[in-house]
């Protein structure tokens, strides 16, 4: 019987590790979509090829979620250190998510804030980086991030809900606005910004020329 639990256990954790690299050549759906689907719920998602995105969105959103993304290995440890280390409780560390982890998370995890998703969470982002590129992993996370209050799945669904125009049309304060809604697509709106959304944005996009080329370095030509 232990045995078999064993075996039951392996073939589960082997799913993610065996879709990872799927993923280089399929475009993947998020677990939150799945679940919507079964719900009956809507789910808008056009899948775009990150050279079909505005350049300028996709430096954006790197900056506003992960300015290492190309410097890190799927962890930012020195992120990680610094955000428990201004947290009351370890369950209060915020900040240290990479781009790699929210792919974890948004493919494979659950929502929440527990420490044994974390756990999980940790060594499935470091394989996602060893197999796949950072130029699809950007382009997966552009395309199955909620953007919106309905059911908007991936850039191209936030940027027409937004502002009525593809992604590929994205200028600077519009990839600004909907990168800062990411936190909170369910509150933020970056059709109809509150003040302080406003401001949010605009110290957004007044860093993002200062962040310098290393930011998507490991991206190559963007269009």
């Amino acid at each position: 019987m232990v045995a078999l639990v064993l075996r039951v256990l392996l073939a589960l954790a082997a799913i993610p590790l065996v879709l990872s690299l799927a993923y280089n050549v399929v475009n993947p759906v998020s677990a939150l979509m799945l679940l919507r689907w079964v719900q009956g719920e809507r789910v808008e998602r056009v899948w775009t090829p990150i050279e079909q995105m505005s350049p300028v969105l996709v430096r954006t959103v790197i900056a506003s979620e992960d300015a290492s993304f190309c410097s890190h290995w799927g962890v930012d440890l020195d992120e990680m250190r610094a955000a428990i280390d201004k947290a009351d409780e370890l369950e209060d560390a915020r900040g240290a998510s990479t781009i790699p982890m929210q792919i974890a998370k948004n493919l494979f995890l659950w929502p929440g804030r527990a420490l044994i998703r974390k756990a999980f969470e940790i060594p499935l982002a470091l394989w996602l980086d060893l197999v796949v590129s950072k130029r699809r992993l950007i382009e997966i996370y552009l395309n199955i991030a909620e953007w919106g209050p309905n059911g908007e799945f991936g850039v191209e669904a936030g940027a027409r809900r937004a502002f009525g125009i593809p992604a590929a049309r994205v200028d600077a304060r519009q990839a600004a606005l909907l990168a800062v809604t990411l936190p909170n697509p369910r509150r933020r709106n970056a059709g109809n910004p509150s003040p302080g959304l406003e401001r949010l944005a605009a110290r957004l996009q007044a860093r993002v020329p200062r962040e310098g080329p290393e930011l998507t370095a490991c991206l190559g030509p963007l269009r």
